[in-house]
């Protein structure tokens, strides 16, 4: 008989998790391991089962084959969710425009905006607001690449004051234009995880 988890014996932290593409290959690695998911998302999964070490271990190198690891320090962990709500706030929601960081990292993670910002430029080397542009600006990327919306009108989705600022901090970090970057076809953009 199957044994129900309580507590956190039946969620796991998992790194690299950028995609929807990405919740559909954790998924389908749980179920090969005769696990029933009950959420996945992005940087997380919980299972009806408890998670023994020995399948924490099979599960591990089952997802580390297909790029992901499962994280088991916290800070590690809250660092990873900080990166999966940005991720989440410019690439999936639409609301990167209208949100404030601090206060949606806040509330989404029930933790300080201060600390968050100390431990992920401790740990990863980088503030908290830089990983953010660099996402925008990989955003900016696919959809200069797709062709189908003016600079204004991306500036606009991106929560920029104007187009010329997009420009400004589009050439500051990736060393081109916009325009130029459009001509190119999209050739320089990052994969999500690697920004």
């Amino acid at each position: 008989m199957e044994e129900k988890a309580n507590g956190q014996d039946n969620i796991l932290y998992i790194k690299n998790m950028v995609c929807r593409r990405c919740i559909m290959a954790v998924e389908n690695v749980l179920t090969r391991h005769g696990l029933h998911p009950v959420s996945v998302d992005l940087g997380t999964a919980s299972v009806e089962e408890k998670i023994t070490p020995e399948l924490k271990e099979s599960l591990a190198s089952s997802l580390e084959a297909i790029g992901f690891e499962l994280m088991d320090d916290r800070k590690s962990r809250l660092i990873e969710q900080i990166r999966s709500e940005v991720i989440k706030l410019v690439h999936y929601s639409g609301d990167a425009a209208r949100t404030n960081l601090s206060d949606y990292l806040s509330s989404r993670l029930n933790r300080d905006y201060g600390y968050l910002s100390r431990l992920f430029s401790e740990i990863s080397g980088t503030t908290i607001e830089k990983y953010f542009i660099a996402q925008k600006i990989e955003r900016a990327k696919e959809l200069l690449a797709y062709g189908e919306l003016s600079l204004g009108e991306i500036a606009d989705e991106l929560g920029y004051s104007s187009a010329a600022y997009l420009s400004s901090q589009f050439k500051s970090v990736t060393g081109l234009t916009p325009s130029h970057f459009r001509t190119m076809k999209g050739s320089r953009r990052k994969a999500i995880d690697k920004v």
